[in-house]
């Protein structure tokens, strides 16, 4: 447990480079035989295939992964999952009867995606300017989250509770309350499309025409 090294295996979608990744916790559920059924909490982009083999090498008996079940990512748990079937035939309900009910209880709202993160209000026109890729200066702030610490990732919401984008913090929120200038939030994940609000800066030639 604890802070690990990890190289991508040579069937991934990630160049293969050395990361460094953390498993918070390992706990061992299950023995039958050969077999053990363990409960993992690792960081996200852990690869808990090369983490097994990794535990086989180390116990000098070898060992893989014959099966992988996800519980829990950010803020959802697999109770609250839907299956694909049910998912399918609310698709189906809808398009051929138009019946909407059923997949409207399925969908969530993309916001709910952040609801464990710690959360930054922003203006209109500061939404505007992040849904192009610029970061966050404080006097774009409307109110920010308790205890955000520099090098956090928070999410970037309008007035209205939109969500615009993911930022990492360069200020806390003290320095954030403390300041009227300088760079807050660094952009690292643009989520809402450019145009919902409308620009309210100009280019140079525009504004010497």
């Amino acid at each position: 447990m604890g802070r690990i090294y990890q190289r991508p295996p040579v069937r991934s979608s990630v160049k293969r480079v050395l990361r460094v990744k953390e498993v918070y916790s390992i706990e061992v559920l299950e023995f039958e035989g050969v077999y053990v059924l363990m409960k993992v909490a690792c960081q996200h982009g852990t690869y808990v295939r090369k983490l097994i083999h990794d535990i086989g090498e180390v116990l000098g008996v070898g060992a893989h992964m014959r099966e992988l079940r996800r519980v829990k990512t950010g803020p959802f748990r697999e109770e609250g999952s839907v299956r694909m079937h049910d998912l399918s035939e609310a698709v189906y309900l809808y398009r051929e009867l138009g019946r909407e009910d059923r997949l409207k209880s399925m969908i969530l709202p993309q916001e709910y995606i952040v609801s464990h993160l710690p959360k930054v209000l922003i203006f209109d026109g500061a939404a505007a300017a992040v849904s192009y890729g610029a970061d966050l200066a404080v006097p774009g702030v409307s109110a920010i989250s308790e205890g955000v610490k520099r090098g956090e990732l928070v999410a970037l919401l309008t007035l209205k509770g939109e969500l615009v984008a993911l930022a990492e913090a360069l200020m806390s929120t003290e320095e954030v309350l403390a300041s009227s200038r300088g760079i807050a939030f660094k952009t690292v994940r643009v989520v809402m499309e450019r145009g919902v609000y409308p620009k309210s800066w100009k280019k140079k030639h525009e504004q010497g025409a």
